[in-house]
Formats: structure tokens, C-alpha cells, sequence
């Protein structure tokens, strides 16, 4: 665990001279993302990098090193009534630099977008032990290629991501939850409303009854208790807000308004919560993100449901997440994965595995279909990391 930068570079480039590979972690919040390494290696804790380097709140943007945690980073931004609107599970442990590695996002990403738009300038440490910097700490900074959106998602296989300048948003005046239920026919036809009505909502969740129930023992119910339920979150001013909520009790079809719910202000607070941490509670053997086309998320919900499964759709931006509880083996998972992952290239899209036991890897589709773009993956690989250090064999086609 290095306190410093330097000592850091000093590690990397002691490990990258005698032939061993280097693993960055942060929280170990995503350690089940990818394929196991490839060879054996350090593992470098970065949680004691996290100093604060700049934070000019005026500019609306922040400097810091990639270990800190999210929660302290939101508490930090909240002294300015500021903050970061990339929601990401388990926030009190989840470090920075682990959620740039594997683009974490959550319910919020259809308003706000992912890290990609917020981060602005990046250090990293290359295999050499050497810092190397693109972007700035100004938001109009537009010199040089993007090697920002280069780390980001990466799983720190091009090296090692110590420090990033962000672009910050102010904190909302106020904010709503709306909850409903339906059942499986219904899904659809709610979700074509919620698109077609002219709200505008920075969040469109949908929970099957077993995601639903793991949301109430996680303290975010009570919630319908039907096949499906649909939250659907804004965060505006005051008036937009109460204009959103009023417009859409008017369009909700008759058959939901029995179960239709509205939290406002810190009333929401626990479902907030229980909704970005959803992917992470415990239970889980297998998890999948699955992304396509939005009008082909309530097809697939369906498809992908069951009495086992837990599934949290963030339906506006059609992305799907799937986990498997209970008993489950390899001879039962391969063939549900494989018709997910057709049913998701078919609608334009792919499927992948963030949970896995480490020997069902070898057989199971941990990052979906074939691209045809890994050529040009290794070769950016090869530049960036020639030595092949920087976690070895755990990215797409075993990079």
C-alpha cells in the first residue's frame, strides 16, 4: 500500500524488472469483473492515495488521487452543495480509480451520463514507473488526443490510474421517487408510456418481485407486491420536480395507480440507496449486464426472470442486470446465459458476466460476443503497456 506517487512508480517499475505483473486495486468492490490473471504478480492497494490536490468549487471541477472513496468524495462536494451524479454500489468501500476501471454506473446514468463525462484530465503510472498526463484541470481543455476515455473502463490494464480532475454538478433543489407496480403483459406498455410522456425522468427503473423483495429487506420498501415495479426518479428545481410528478399521475394507466407511490425529498433516501446497491448485495453466484436497444428491455426482462433471479433494469437507457441466488450449477447457467446473450445481439447489444465463480470462466461468455475491434485493442495494449504488466489476462480476449 504506497502513501506517495513515487513510492508507487518505484513499485511498478521493481515488479515490471523482475518479470511480474502488477494488480491494482482499490476496495475490491469489482474483483469479479474479467477473467482470473494470467500470471502471478503484486497487487498494489492505492486507498492511501487519496489527497485532495485542487478543489476550486467556482470552477465546478475537483483534483484527486484515485484512492479515496466515494462516500468521502460525495461528502467533500456536499460542503459546496456539489457532487458527482454517477451512482456506484457500495460507495463507503468502492475507491475512485476502481470505479474509472470498470466505468461503474447506476440508476442516474440516464440523466447524468457515466465517469466519460466528467473526467477531464488523468495521471496515470506506466510500466516504466513514470507518471503520464492527458487532459487538465480546466473544463475547455481540448488539447491532444482523449487518452482520458482511453483508462476509463479499461480494468486498469493500461496502467494504473492515480489521479483524475473531474467536472462536478450542483446539487439538486429537489427530488422524487414514484413507484408502481404491474404485471409481466403490463411491463411493456408502462415502460412505452414513461418514454413517450414528456417528463423527464434521470431515472426509469424496473425490479422483477424478487428484485423487489431484496430492495425491502435492504430497507428501500415498502414497494408493490406484483411481477414487476417500476421506479421512476427526478431531480430538478422545485417546480420542475412537482410539474414532473403531477403530469405523469395523469398519464399513469388505471391499472398502476392502485399501487403508485410518490417520496419526495429525504423520504427517498433509503430507496436511493437499496437501488445503487442492489447489484451488490450478497446471494449472487453469477451476475450479468446485459445493454440493448430501450425498446427491447421489457421483452428481455421477461425472458430473463425468474423465481431465482434477480433483475434491475435501468430501463431508459437499455441496460439490464441480471443475478442469479440459490442453486444454481454450470450445467444449469450455460444454457440461460447463452439464450441472454442472443437475445441481447439481437437487439443490437451484448452481454457480460460480473460475477462468476473463477473456474466456470473457462466456459461461460464473460464478455459476451465477439467484437470485431480486438486487433486494434491489443495493439493499443502493446503501446501503452509493452511489457504486459498492468493485469495481465483479464480483459476482453484475454488482454
Amino acid at each position: 500500500m504506497p502513501d506517495t506517487v513515487g513510492e508507487l512508480g518505484d513499485l511498478v517499475r521493481k515488479t515490471a524488472d523482475a518479470g511480474h505483473a502488477v494488480y491494482p486495486v482499490g476496495g475490491q468492490t469489482a474483483l469479479g469483473v474479467g477473467f482470473p490473471p494470467s500470471k502471478p504478480g503484486v497487487a498494489v492497494d492505492l486507498r492511501g492515495l487519496s489527497t485532495v490536490i485542487d478543489y476550486p468549487a467556482r470552477d465546478m471541477t475537483i483534483t484527486v488521487q484515485t484512492g479515496i472513496t466515494l462516500s468521502q468524495l460525495r461528502e467533500l462536494l456536499a460542503t459546496e452543495n456539489q457532487r458527482l451524479p454517477v451512482d456506484v454500489p457500495l460507495s463507503h468501500q468502492a475507491t475512485l480509480g476502481g470505479a474509472l476501471a470498470v466505468n461503474a454506473s447506476g440508476p442516474r446514468r440516464q440523466a447524468f451520463g457515466t465517469w466519460r463525462d466528467y473526467v477531464i484530465g488523468i495521471t496515470t503510472i506506466n510500466d516504466e514507473g513514470k507518471e503520464t498526463k492527458a487532459g487538465g484541470r480546466v473544463v475547455k481543455n481540448v488539447a491532444g488526443y482523449d487518452i482520458c476515455k482511453l483508462h476509463i473502463g479499461a480494468l486498469g490494464t493500461l496502467g494504473i490510474i492515480s489521479q483524475v480532475t473531474l467536472k462536478v454538478r450542483p446539487l439538486p433543489e429537489e427530488w422524487a421517487l414514484i413507484t408502481l407496480g404491474c404485471d409481466a403483459d403490463a411491463l411493456g406498455p408502462l415502460l412505452e408510456t414513461v418514454h413517450a410522456s414528456r417528463i423527464r425522468p434521470v431515472c426509469v427503473e424496473a425490479v422483477n418481485r424478487h428484485g423487489a423483495q431484496a430492495l425491502i429487506r435492504a430497507g428501500g420498501g415498502p414497494l408493490p407486491d406484483t411481477d414487476w415495479v417500476l421506479v421512476i426518479g427526478f431531480e430538478d428545481s422545485e417546480e420542475a420536480v412537482s410539474w414532473q410528478v403531477r403530469h405523469f399521475l395523469r398519464e399513469a394507466p388505471e391499472p398502476s395507480m392502485s399501487s403508485l407511490q410518490v417520496l419526495a425529498g429525504a423520504a427517498t433516501d433509503s430507496l436511493w440507496h437499496a437501488l445503487v446497491d442492489l447489484p451488490s448485495l450478497s446471494g449472487a453466484i453469477v451476475s450479468f449486464k446485459a445493454n440493448l436497444l430501450p425498446d427491447h428491455v421489457a421483452e428481455f426482462c421477461k425472458l430473463a426472470a425468474g423465481a431465482d433471479i434477480r433483475i434491475q433494469a435501468h430501463a431508459g437507457v437499455g441496460i439490464v442486470c441480471g443475478h442469479l441466488t440459490g442453486e444454481w450449477t454450470l450445467e444449469r447457467a450455460q444454457p440461460y446465459l447463452k439464450q441472454l446473450l442472443h437475445a441481447a445481439t439481437a437487439a443490437q447489444g451484448n452481454l457480460v458476466l460480473t460475477t462468476c465463480p473463477p473456474h466456470w470462466k473457462q466456459t461461460l461468455p464473460v464478455w459476451g460476443a465477439e467484437r470485431n475491434d480486438r486487433w486494434l485493442m491489443r495493439q493499443v495494449k502493446e503501446k501503452l503497456d509493452p511489457r504486459g504488466i498492468f493485469n495481465p489476462g483479464r480483459f476482453v480476449a484475454g488482454i
